[in-house]
């Protein structure tokens, strides 16, 4: 009985978790015509095409989506596997490997590895890692991380969709945050008038809540500013003069300090701060300890 050739197994699943040839022959040392080859046998061996040409790309055929379930599992748990080997199962010296969105608030991913900070023992190490989602969730599929931290839901695509877990850290309530002489004569939007705004930039969650609520209110803010970094949108709240939108957790320190303060929390408009993993056998057990916190602790 002929066997699976599990090499033209891997080029197929590749080729389509990339979406390109030319990417993966690349990456893979191979000329494309070699690569094109060995997925060819591939279809012949599953007696079916996996692949069609749509406006220049290859898209999966209804048999290429099986296959290429089957081939996430096989691959995904081949390099969970050689992950685990390269750094041993529950080593003496413990790493964890985070990504975090790069424009996250810095001041809540401290509060998130502050277990981490407050252990006393040399037998632990964490490393950072600030990207856009695209790098994360590839360092993720490829187990170059061991945890996503992101405050954007994941979006789907036109890619085959990888199992990725998506737990919910923490919500934090927005509050309109300005300069602490600052003393607005009623509340949102009719002591605001005159005054003008620092705020994400219009993709950015939070802006997509604060513009509904200016809707409904039919209020519209004099911008000054708009940024999508939130350390940078901390630096304006501080030095502007302006008034802006953010979770309190951002502006911790200056809210401290008594160089800003905040004015109102405006409803039911939250930002959520998510974890991103992928369902695996042995979860490193910082990650778990990481993860089991409560919505409380992290607030």
């Amino acid at each position: 009985m002929s066997r699976l050739n599990y090499h033209h197994l891997y080029y197929f699943w590749r080729v389509a978790s990339e979406g390109k040839l030319t990417r993966v022959a690349e990456q893979q040392h191979v000329s494309q015509s070699a690569l094109s080859a060995q997925i060819r046998q591939l279809e012949e061996r599953m007696g079916k095409p996996l692949f069609e040409r749509r406006n220049r790309k290859l898209v999966l055929t209804e048999a290429g989506r099986q296959v290429f379930n089957y081939a996430e599992v096989i691959f995904t748990k081949g390099e969970e596997l050689e992950s685990l080997i390269s750094r041993g199962i529950e080593p003496e010296q413990q790493t964890i490997r985070i990504g975090m969105l790069s424009t996250m608030s810095r001041n809540f991913i401290e509060s998130f590895i502050e277990p981490l900070l407050a252990r006393n023992e040399r037998d632990v190490s964490f490393s950072l890692h600030a990207m856009g989602m695209t790098n994360l969730l590839n360092g993720l599929a490829r187990h170059e991380l061991d945890v996503v931290l992101t405050n954007t839901q994941i979006q789907p695509s036109g890619a085959p969709a990888v199992a990725w877990q998506s737990q919910l850290l923490a919500r934090q309530p927005l509050s309109i945050i300005g300069p602490a002489d600052l003393d607005p004569a009623a509340v949102f939007p009719e002591g605001y008038q005159g005054l003008r705004w620092v705020l994400p930039g219009a993709n950015h969650e939070i802006r997509r809540g604060f513009d509904a609520l200016c809707s409904l209110h039919q209020y519209q803010p004099d911008i000054l500013a708009e940024v999508d970094d939130m350390a940078m949108l901390r630096l304006l709240a501080r030095d502007s003069g302006a008034v802006t939108v953010l979770p309190e957790v951002v502006v911790k320190d200056e809210l401290q300090q008594g160089r800003l303060r905040g004015y109102e929390r405006l409803p039911n408009l939250f930002e959520n701060f998510f974890a991103i993993t992928l369902p695996r056998e042995f979860m490193p057990s910082l990650v778990s300890e990481l993860l089991s916190r409560s919505l409380k602790d992290l607030a």
